[in-house]
């Protein structure tokens, strides 16, 4: 999948007369590539559309309209678009109460590391998590990780060709497994694919 460039990008002034539907096609987008696994880890798996929106909106809320500035937007969000090999995701745990969040999130130190996808046939491929910076400490983890599944090239042939996708997680205090990963995210997630 290629990176963005500024061409792909909206000026500020056609962006703001066309995101009201831009959005809600975003939405509907990113309904497609979402995985809940429990009842408080969601995965949103991202790709290049979903990438441009988030960019559309940094510039139009920060009112970038300079090159350096749409170049350092761009510089933050294009390393979450996959790219041909592996599949990028977004990992949000979530518990609406704020006092039992702050507990969870001090229960599942390092989860961001034991959640995994496996393609029908081959071994698990564990998440490669926050490789911008480190987003938990000896207390807590965060409540936002970024994660990348790295595939091999039989993998993705065998996902091309229909192989079943599953995932999961596998904390000591937080497990989960959807198999198979099915519909719409299945087929959103071969596309992502070289």
């Amino acid at each position: 999948m290629s990176k963005l460039t500024r061409k792909d990008l909206y000026s500020l002034e056609e962006y703001s007369a066309m995101r009201d539907d831009y959005r809600k096609k975003i939405m509907a987008h990113k309904e497609n590539r979402r995985l809940e696994l429990g009842k408080h880890i969601l995965l949103s798996f991202e790709d290049k559309l979903i990438m441009q929106y988030q960019v559309q909106e940094m510039l139009k809320a920060e009112k970038i309209f300079d090159a350096a500035g749409i170049e350092e937007e761009l510089a933050a969000y294009n390393p979450l678009i996959p790219d041909g090999n592996n599949w990028k995701a977004t990992m949000l745990i979530q518990y609406p109460d704020v006092a039992q969040r702050q507990k969870e999130l001090a229960r599942l130190i390092g989860i961001e590391d034991q959640i995994w996808v496996q393609v029908d046939g081959f071994d698990k491929v564990y998440a490669i998590a926050d490789e911008d910076l480190e987003r938990d400490n000896a207390e807590k983890t965060s409540a936002v990780h970024f994660l990348r599944f790295e595939l091999d090239n039989d993998m993705v042939t065998a996902v091309k060709t229909g192989a079943a996708i599953s995932a999961g997680v596998e904390h000591e205090n937080y497990q989960a497994i959807v198999s198979p990963v099915a519909g719409n995210l299945r087929d959103s997630l071969a596309s992502d694919l070289a």
